[in-house]
């Protein structure tokens, strides 16, 4: 299983002969300025909620890629909105077993709508139970929640977790997560694209040894063994 880090909260995950692509944020990055979203095929697309960076490039590489989309009901109805068909709507709480896996949409406590003001449901995050036997959650942008703790027992192999502050949960918060879910492997995602949610690599990762945790911060494009 691999996993391939885009900028903000745009990650790849291979596994199963798939390619799940998570929350297209790439053309208006300029941290991602290099990444040319043509060359992304995913098989699917998972939609955590609806704003500007997590869903600006998700007509464009579905187009590109004919990817079925996972995503909250609403979001689903926007998308059908926009002559896309090939959708999967689902919403918090609820589970479907895909050809890769398992996917279940689980809380996140952020707001979530549309770029040009439609209603984006609730945000969400997933847990992704890969039928190569690891289990992975994309936490989306979120608070700290202790809904977290019903993660606990789900002997997560992979987490991906905010860090950013302002917006989500920053660093403190995120260590907090890590022991809600019982994860010791966090991947950092939703940082360093705009002023407001630059972090301190150095004292986040420094913050994160001494909670005896392995935390990975790659760079964009950079892929990872899982």
């Amino acid at each position: 299983m691999k996993t391939t880090y885009y900028g903000q909260s745009t990650i790849e995950i291979e596994t199963g002969g798939k390619k799940l692509l998570f929350d297209p944020f790439i053309t208006h990055n300029s941290l991602a300025k290099h990444i040319d979203i043509n060359s992304l095929k995913p098989d699917y697309i998972l939609v955590s909620h609806g704003h500007g960076d997590h869903v600006a490039d998700l007509l464009e590489v579905q187009k590109n890629s004919g990817a079925k989309v996972i995503c909250i009901a609403e979001i689903a109805g926007w998308l059908n909105s926009k002559g896309v068909d090939n959708v999967h709507g689902m919403n918090i709480g609820g589970g479907f077993n895909f050809d890769f896996g398992r996917v279940k949409m689980v809380n996140a406590i952020h707001s979530s709508t549309m770029p040009d003001g439609a209603p984006g449901g609730n945000p969400a995050g997933f847990v992704i139970y890969a039928t190569e036997g690891k289990t992975i959650y994309f936490a989306g942008d979120t608070a700290l929640t202790y809904d977290m703790k019903l993660l606990e027992d789900d002997n997560l192999d992979w987490a991906y977790l905010p860090l950013g502050d302002n917006y989500t949960m920053g660093a403190d918060d995120a260590i907090k997560a890590a022991g809600f879910i019982n994860c010791k492997n966090i991947i950092g995602m939703h940082y360093d694209s705009f002023p407001v949610i630059e972090i301190n690599k150095d004292e986040v990762a420094e913050k994160f040894v001494k909670a005896g945790l392995n935390l990975k911060l790659p760079a964009v494009g950079e892929s990872l063994d899982m």
